[in-house]
């Protein structure tokens, strides 16, 4: 199916779609080792518009970008046709494809952090897109234009700030003011929002966006956040499997839903798991007071070292088998304040206990907290060593108990683990890179229940999963509170997550809690305005008529 967005307008006039492509991808096919990834792949982009390419995980979105970039992998073979403005990309030699990137096709990564050089300032790095390709372009004008390109990623930063000095937003703008520095005619984001709180979200959404209204660049998204293209895609292309099975202007599509499989990742999108009722059996996890401080550089040499409040006078008590959200923008102090309950991270002030024993005993960890508490983090493959077999890996928590089990019961207790989170105990034998991202994500949750933890926290965990595999891991959590009597935390920037997978909510802001209550009130009604902004930058998907 081809994804064309050459269309006349109505009324006679021009709007996005309503010229001749710019890009145009005429049944384009990608096999490695004779595997084929790409299938007779066309679609068309026109010069001031969106197109979103949306589908799972593994369906061949990057691909399709790569291949439009001319960076595909070594061995790969491409046939049908890639034009940019007439020119055949295909065709071209490494050298030409050089001078193409950057200066007419430019490309927005998903991690920033990854995408930076961590020892050069901003402002070096932004202007090294501009040096690359105007070579004769004096040093003392390339940073004028990075920062005139800064500027209008909304960053008026000095230009020697290092990457790690920015949050996670102003790193995305950064990378974005990279992609743009040469006023590209299309622009590739893959994924850019995914690691992003709402509000900052919503900034990057409106900066391409305006982006696109103003130069008159035309933007492919790639995102597996149906909410999120819903509100600024003009066109939306649905790939499964390597092909683009529906295409339509935005509006058409989501109300139609042609394809059975256009039907199932909008119904993912909008899925929430069913919580059972959840007995009121007492507090399980206390904090009085927390405050956690961290040293800023001195001032000058022989000032003292000031300090950051980064979690301030903060209260809250989970119960056994309570499912508690907490949300927040980066930077908020959810990650300071994770750190400081799983006891690996200091407080200044108060107190944490877990089922009435303290975390911290004489400001050192209790060992004796460890093993009832255990953490899912964001990324899986980050937290596994790719060395290591699975049967390793899961059972690496063992060393926090006293008498661990071993021959055999450690074996049982491994294919137990395994078993609970929906895979197979001969699984044990893989390594990590054997399993899809869904997959690992359930092997991170079987190494966190193979002791039987009170808590478990679950840190991002499914914010980088396209919406089929997130819909499969929230229902497993569910079921797992459920049948294993779990209380958990769980941190999402998803506002929609949260409200599906918690019984009570609390919203942080600035290193304090200003809100919390029962999830369905506080996502319906809140009090606080930061709780207002935090739902009023939140993308949804319109209601969907079956």
């Amino acid at each position: 199916m081809r994804a064309s967005s050459w269309q006349k307008s109505p009324g006679g006039g021009r709007r996005p779609g309503a010229e001749p492509p710019l890009l145009d991808i005429d049944a384009l096919t990608v096999e490695i080792q004779g595997t084929r990834i790409l299938d007779a792949v066309s679609l068309t982009i026109a010069p001031g518009e969106i197109l979103a390419l949306t589908g799972e995980s593994g369906s061949g979105k990057s691909m399709t970008a790569l291949a439009a970039m001319g960076l595909l992998p070594q061995g790969a073979v491409a046939s049908g046709r890639i034009t940019l403005d007439g020119t055949d990309l295909l065709s071209l030699p490494e050298r030409r494809l050089c001078d193409i990137r950057g200066r007419d096709i430019g490309m927005v990564f998903q991690e920033p952090m990854t995408a930076l050089n961590p020892v050069q300032g901003i402002g070096a790095q932004v202007s090294e897109t501009i040096l690359q390709h105007t070579p004769r372009t004096p040093r003392a004008e390339a940073r004028a234009r990075a920062r005139e390109a800064l500027h209008r990623c909304g960053l008026d930063l000095p230009l020697s700030r290092y990457p790690h000095e920015l949050s996670g937003g102003q790193r995305q703008r950064v990378v974005i003011a990279m992609a743009i520095a040469l006023r590209p005619r299309l622009l590739i984001a893959d994924e850019p929002t995914t690691a992003l709180d709402v509000t900052t979200q919503a900034q990057i959404l409106e900066l391409l966006q305006d982006l696109t209204r103003t130069e008159g660049m035309a933007l492919m998204m790639i995102t597996h956040d149906l909410a999120v293209v819903a509100g600024m895609a003009h066109r939306i292309a649905v790939m499964q499997k390597g092909r683009i099975v529906e295409s339509a202007p935005t509006g058409q599509l989501i109300a139609r839903r042609d394809h059975p499989y256009t039907r199932a990742l909008f119904e993912a999108s909008g899925h929430q798991p069913h919580l059972p009722p959840r007995p009121d059996s007492g507090a399980l996890l206390q904090a009085q007071g927390v405050t956690c401080t961290y040293p800023l550089p001195r001032p000058h040499p022989f000032a003292a070292h000031p300090r950051f409040t980064a979690v301030d006078d903060v209260s809250f008590a989970i119960g056994r088998g309570e499912r508690v959200g907490l949300v927040g923008e980066s930077g908020c102090g959810k990650s300071t304040l994770t750190r400081a309950l799983l006891g690996l991270t200091p407080i200044a002030a108060g107190g944490i206990t877990l089922d009435g024993t303290p975390v911290f005993t004489h400001h050192r960890p209790n060992p004796q907290v460890r093993r009832k508490v255990q953490v899912v983090f964001q990324d899986p493959y980050g937290s596994f060593n790719p060395r290591h077999r699975v049967a390793r890996l899961i059972s690496e928590p063992f060393h926090l108990l006293p008498d661990p089990p071993r021959g055999a019961a450690r074996a049982e207790a491994i294919a137990e683990a395994l078993t609970a989170v929906g895979l197979s105990p001969d699984d044990a034998q893989k390594h990590i890179h054997a399993f899809s991202g869904g997959q690992r994500q359930r092997l991170a949750i079987a190494r966190a229940l193979i002791i039987r933890p009170e808590l478990i926290v679950f840190d991002e965990a499914v914010s980088a999963l396209d919406v089929r595999v997130r819909a499969q891991i929230l229902d497993l959590i569910a079921d797992l509170s459920a049948s294993y009597g779990l209380a958990y935390l769980f941190i999402s920037h998803d506002l929609s997550v949260v409200r599906g997978i918690t019984d009570r909510v609390m919203v942080m802001q600035k290193g304090r809690i200003v809100e919390a209550g029962p999830t369905g009130r506080i996502l319906s009604a809140p009090d606080h305005p930061y709780t207002r902004t935090l739902l009023d930058a939140a993308p949804r998907l319109p209601d969907l008529v079956p």
